[in-house]
């Protein structure tokens, strides 16, 4: 499963940056495949892994302020692994295959 998530603290002020860091510093410790962008993190894994990293990079983030906004996004897909770079790959492969193409 593939879990894509964003978390940070609510009303601390205009920087979120050393609570979003202490969030990846969590699940780049877990040991699950993951990738973080401006605006999220993707992590892959079991179900029961991949939620243990989010609660915990939430309480992370928890601890610095009083309230906690968290956005997560899953496609859960058994039987499947490699999926953080495979999607991608498939994607990528797609456009070069059809580079030459004309649009319609």
């Amino acid at each position: 499963m593939l879990i894509a998530f964003s978390v940070a603290p609510l009303g601390t002020g205009d920087s979120v940056t050393d609570a979003v860091a202490d969030a990846v510093r969590i699940v780049r410790e877990s040991g699950l495949p993951n990738r973080t962008d401006s605006m999220f993190t993707t992590i892959e894994g079991e179900w029961d892994e991949c939620m243990d990293v989010v609660r915990r990079a939430t309480e992370a983030v928890g601890r610095g302020g009083h309230r906690v906004s968290l956005v997560l996004k899953a496609d859960v897909r058994p039987g499947h692994t490699g999926e953080l770079e495979g999607k991608v790959r498939r994607v990528e492969e797609r456009l070069s295959a059809t580079a030459g193409e004309p649009s319609v």
